[in-house]
């Protein structure tokens, strides 16, 4: 689709060429996931990174993910060595990782940290709880990338990641992104076309049944247009005449769905990647 990467391309580019001109001068990368989905809004990019610096995971909105499935991610990612952790980011709650962040910093100076993270994963409000609302950026770190701004957390220096990174290309992965609202459907498809593929996602992980219960919409596996259209009728997202507007009803389900108003949903698990049952055959081999 011709507009599935017109969101971030320039922005994707210069944050990619900072960041790797800052690795030299960190200590960790801390990249913000989803926790409803954490391979899916993983960003392909820290792979790179991770070959030259610790990449800690941290999973934001655990609220609104399934509890079970979140904790079989946090033992996936420990049983590879890897650091991680899972947080409702609206109860301040992140003690575990400031810790981290003591063990591992250097005698000789404060602990350098990047916090990088696909767009809308809770990136920003992690930052926030590192550093608090109210900090001002501290001087320049000689050596690096200008118009790059740290900020002071109790012993770190955190800087936000500079620019957005590129969540994986491909029509289905950019669809299965706008359901948890890390990319726009508006740009990839239109509300209509993107609320019908999660419809489509939900019936045939079986999950469709928790939103029938709490809307009354029973499941049509051939039909996921008439699902969508009683949607709408359900939601009031009428035109004159009693006819359904599908955009509106589109718009106003994937809302309610990404944040959490229709429950706690885990689109994926280490034993199911939402990504290989997203793969759609004209996409080929585009996120490998």
């Amino acid at each position: 689709m011709a507009g599935r990467t017109a969101w971030f391309p320039g922005h994707m580019a210069k944050g990619t060429r900072q960041l790797e001109e800052l690795l030299d001068k960190l200590d960790v990368i801390v990249e913000v996931r989803d926790a409803r989905a954490p391979e899916l809004t993983a960003s392909p990019l820290t792979r790179k990174f991770a070959r030259r610096k610790p990449v800690w995971i941290v999973m934001t909105k655990r609220d609104l993910a399934d509890q079970d499935v979140t904790a079989q991610w946090l033992g996936y990612y420990k049983s590879g060595k890897r650091e991680a952790w899972a947080f409702d980011l609206l109860s301040r709650q992140i003690a575990p990782l400031k810790q981290a962040f003591t063990r591992c910093k250097p005698k000789y100076r404060e602990l350098r940290v990047a916090v990088v993270g696909i767009p809308n994963v809770g990136k920003s409000a992690l930052l926030n709880l590192l550093i608090g609302k109210k900090s001002a950026p501290v001087g320049g770190i000689p050596g690096v990338t200008r118009g790059v701004s740290w900020y002071r957390g109790g012993d770190s220096l955190v800087v936000d990641s500079p620019g957005i990174l590129d969540p994986r290309s491909g029509a289905a992965i950019q669809k299965a992104l706008a359901w948890l609202g890390c990319s726009k459907a508006d740009v990839i498809g239109g509300y209509d076309t993107v609320a019908c593929s999660l419809i489509d996602y939900l019936q045939r992980q079986g999950l469709w049944r928790f939103i029938e219960e709490k809307w009354g919409v029973p499941a049509d596996p051939e039909d996921t247009v008439a699902v969508l259209e009683a949607v709408g009728r359900r939601l009031g997202c009428l035109v004159s005449g009693g006819m359904v507007d599908y955009t509106l009803a589109g718009r106003r389900f994937l809302e309610s769905f990404s944040t959490g108003k229709l429950g706690k949903f885990s689109l994926e698990s280490p034993t199911m990647p939402a990504a290989e049952k997203l793969q759609a055959p004209e996409d080929g081999d585009e996120d490998e």
